[in-house]
């Protein structure tokens, strides 16, 4: 029998984000062991953790979906979420944030990694969450904290307020001072830290590092201000109340310090956590969702599995929703919910219902999405958010090595749409094949490698194929007849045609000069069929475009004549002519926005110019110093891997978007023609 439920009255859920190797996940096992959640803190190197357990996450050894776990901490439930580091998988963490009381962003004191740390702060603020910010590794910083404030601040729109400082032996922080408590810590290994009594051992800095923070904190507080300036101590519980309110209206983001692989830290964090962070109701209002109304529940994320089926990960925001429920989504779908599971890493316990704060799993819920909203009951709710997938940036062809296994590999790859928006699968228009889209390399190989290991789809990959087009630059005629006696009735037409080039982008034009009736009327549109036709593979291998056909003359016979013959003559004809005039091979030319930190820009721009690019403009990118926007053209041909070059030149940050902006004539073709026939 399942259990009865899962403890959600107080529950709060708090994201991890932070980028790629800053300890998020070993930082979940801390909180988790330090919580009593799990015996000893898991490790991710020996693949022992709670997080990172998935198959895809051991072998690449990061984070490659998001890790859930719940622990309960002096009588507080908290449900972790733990999101990926890699920007190629950042719509994970979009689609948690909304439905998020609080985020814990890890971050690490290296000037190298502050431009991988501002696109997570600014998620963050555009979902308005509030956040604290755990400065990791602690143990092997090499500068001064306050001066890695001073770095990570231009990270962050949001003043950031320090809330300890280091204590300080022999180069190596060996504990802290609680700058509200004004109290000593001495770190020890994997156990909370040991309060220390006197002044001799908080460093000589520690009372202006406190005042700092409280006249940060009088920015908004009048009362306290008026303390200050008079010299007045405030009381402890009113420091506290401010550094939660604060915090709670995004006013600053508080900074805490530490080092999660010897779980040093972590105890003031699950504290400042407890005492600090939202909970539901501010949450609820936050999101404009009225505490009273039906059972409500966002969904963020979605699993499948080759044996349990589908699992939509959801935060029951207002309510309770049992097994058995049937629910309504933000899109208008229905369905009824399977089964309720309460969700530790990979693993998960059916439990019967889940209480508002619960976050958990909800069986069976097919046409229910990641990021939609949902209500029990038969009448739709409305979004509580909107989350937008960003535009795909790098491609691949897929292929299932057995025919026999298309529609099973089509099925799949919709699953994996279903888990991951951020993933789009299409038919190319030309050769048909099925093209998957994504964030970059690592993102496809990731779809990739899950075909294989859950559906045992071993799947081939190449590049794309490029839409290359051929056109004329001067007009032709020519002349066709087609004749066949089968011993009844025959086949006859005789049509001559010119074709004429059109300004570029027309497309295809279709006319006729016919008089006296030497083409009958009735086989003018299959001379047009005809010619199409022959326009759908020239002679080069690709389809022709900007042409104009004209049908001039021709003949017919009163018995033989049919639409198959004249479109075969309306073929033959045009095809001839456009061997007679010769054809060029046009290439797609992309219009590209390219956005990156200003001081890799130029690098960017070389990029470009070394894929025959021309640069369009610059400008600074809107609300984000420090950045700026590269406009270019560039060839799609010359798109592939782009983004694996552009992030390797900016500290894994830049990005574009992309669009068709017209086809131009490739120059020196020979190489793109062969490409193009291979794809």
């Amino acid at each position: 029998m399942p259990d009865t439920e899962i403890s959600g009255g107080a529950a709060r859920c708090v994201a991890i984000v932070g980028p790629f190797q800053s300890g998020k996940t070993t930082l979940m096992e801390s909180l988790l062991e330090r919580a009593g959640a799990v015996a000893r803190a898991g490790s991710v190197a020996a693949g022992t953790s709670v997080g990172d357990s998935s198959r895809e996450a051991r072998a690449h050894a990061m984070s490659t979906e998001l890790n859930v776990a719940s622990a309960d901490f002096l009588g507080d439930t908290f449900h972790f979420v733990d999101c990926p580091g890699s920007v190629e998988l950042a719509q994970d963490m979009r689609a948690v944030l909304p439905a998020c009381d609080a985020a814990i962003v890890v971050c690490e004191a290296d000037e190298r990694k502050i431009p991988a740390l501002e696109p997570i702060l600014r998620e963050l603020e555009e979902a308005d969450v509030p956040r604290f910010l755990f400065l990791n590794k602690i143990d092997t910083a090499a500068q001064r904290v306050r001066d890695t404030l001073a770095l990570l601040q231009r990270a962050s729109r949001t003043p950031l307020l320090l809330r300890q400082i280091p204590i300080w032996k022999d180069g190596i922080a060996v504990g802290f001072v609680d700058l509200a408590l004004e109290r000593a810590f001495i770190y020890r290994e994997h156990a909370p830290s040991r309060v220390v009594e006197g002044s001799d051992t908080a460093p000589p800095d520690a009372r202006d590092a406190r005042f700092q923070m409280l006249e940060r904190l009088a920015d908004y507080d009048d009362a306290l201000m008026e303390e200050l300036l008079s010299d007045i101590e405030p009381p402890r519980d009113r420091v506290f109340d401010d550094l939660a309110r604060e915090l709670r209206e995004r006013h600053v983001v508080p900074v805490l310090f530490g080092s999660a692989e010897h779980g040093n830290g972590v105890t003031r964090l699950l504290k400042a956590l407890r005492h600090e962070a939202p909970r539901l109701p501010q949450t609820r209002a936050r999101l404009g969702v009225s505490p009273e109304g039906p059972p409500l529940a966002q969904v963020i994320a979605t699993r499948h599995t080759s044996r349990a089926g589908k699992l939509s990960v959801a935060r029951v925001l207002r309510g309770r929703i049992a097994e058995g429920d049937g629910v309504v989504g933000s899109r208008g779908a229905s369905g009824r919910v399977a089964g309720v599971a309460a969700l530790c890493g990979e693993a998960s316990r059916r439990i019967g219902e889940a209480g508002e704060g619960a976050l958990v799993g909800l069986a069976k819920l097919d046409t229910i999405v990641t990021g939609e909203s949902l209500q029990v009951g038969r009448e739709r709710p409305d979004a509580v958010a909107t989350v937008i997938a960003p535009d795909p940036v790098h491609a691949r062809i897929v292929r299932a090595p057995d025919r026999k296994d298309e529609a099973k590999l089509a099925a799949c790859l919709g699953k994996l749409c279903d888990e991951d928006p951020a993933l789009v699968v299409r038919q190319d228009a030309d050769g048909g094949a099925l093209r998957i889209a994504g964030q970059g390399e690592i993102h496809l190989r990731l779809a990739v490698e899950r075909l294989a290991g859950r559906w045992g789809l071993a799947v081939e990959t190449a590049a794309p194929a490029i839409a290359y087009r051929e056109t004329i630059r001067r007009p032709a005629s020519a002349r066709a007849r087609h004749r066949k006696q089968t011993g009844g009735h025959g086949q006859f037409a005789d049509v001559a045609v010119t074709v004429a080039p059109l300004p570029r982008g027309e497309g295809f034009a279709f006319a006729d000069t016919i008089t006296g009736g030497v083409v009958p009327k009735q086989w003018i549109p299959s001379v047009k069929a005809g010619a199409q036709a022959a326009l759908a593979s020239g002679p080069q291998g690709h389809p022709v475009v900007d042409v104009a056909v004209t049908l001039t003359d021709g003949g017919w016979h009163a018995v033989d004549s049919s639409d198959a013959a004249f479109q075969a003559a309306g073929r033959a004809a045009v095809t001839q002519a456009l061997a007679d005039t010769g054809t060029i091979v046009l290439e797609p030319i992309l219009a590209v926005e390219i956005v990156a930190p200003s001081d890799a820009i130029s690098k960017a721009t070389q990029l470009v110019c070394a894929r025959r690019g021309q640069i369009q403009a610059y400008a600074p990118r809107p609300g984000w110093e420090g950045w700026d926007v590269l406009s270019a053209l560039v060839p799609e041909a010359e798109m592939d891997g782009f983004i694996v070059d552009l992030r390797s030149l900016t500290a894994g940050v830049g990005t574009f978007r992309a669009r068709f902006d017209h086809l131009a004539e490739v120059v020196g073709s020979s190489a793109g023609l062969e490409s193009g026939r291979a794809g």
